[in-house]
């Protein structure tokens, strides 16, 4: 039988994982032609990403949003892209043309503490935007650091551990695989 209520599902963790996992999610919705819509907080658009490239190709609507991670630009960078980010997140999340939204690495943002950000992306009202979201649609969260409000809220959390990773022996980032 085919659910029609959407869910909420937390991927969190220190471990590599949680955006893949969406990811592969997002392939599976795209194969039952559910409409996907990913939007990424960190990831910028100076930068090329083998994700972005195939889901595209498969159909979905893409988009980063951030400016690289906090330690490469100012607070205030940070802050003017988060900020834009949540506002065209609020406005897809009420877009009942979308099953399937994808807020990658959005559990990172909101729990920056190295600079304000509860003025431009509020946790209040992105629990508020979701509980109010159209109730068909889908909602994943990706990133480090779930906040206990979002994890409680969920319909589905699954935390990605690290047990051994190659970073640790100085590998770098592998094309294909980290990016």
């Amino acid at each position: 039988m085919k659910e029609t209520k959407g869910r909420i599902l937390v991927y969190t963790g220190d471990g590599k994982g949680k955006t893949t996992a969406a990811m592969g999610l997002a392939v599976r919705a795209l194969g039952r032609d559910m409409k996907v819509l990913i939007l990424q907080f960190i990831k910028s658009p100076e930068r090329t990403y083998g994700e972005q490239i195939a889901l595209e190709k498969l159909g979905a609507e893409m988009h980063q949003l951030g400016i690289g991670f906090t330690w490469t630009k100012t607070p205030e960078e940070h802050r003017a892209a988060l900020k834009k980010a949540w506002e065209l997140a609020k406005e897809k999340l009420q877009d009942p043309k979308y099953d399937l939204i994808i807020l990658d690495e959005i559990n990172n943002a909101l729990s920056i503490t190295s600079f304000p950000i509860d003025d431009v992306l509020p946790l209040k009202d992105v629990m508020d935007t979701l509980k109010n979201r159209p109730s068909h649609m889908h909602v994943v969260l990706t990133g480090r650091d779930a906040k206990d409000e979002i994890k409680e809220m969920a319909d589905l959390v699954s935390v990605v551990q690290v047990e051994k990773h190659y970073y640790d022996e100085g590998v770098d980032a592998i094309y294909g695989i980290e990016y």
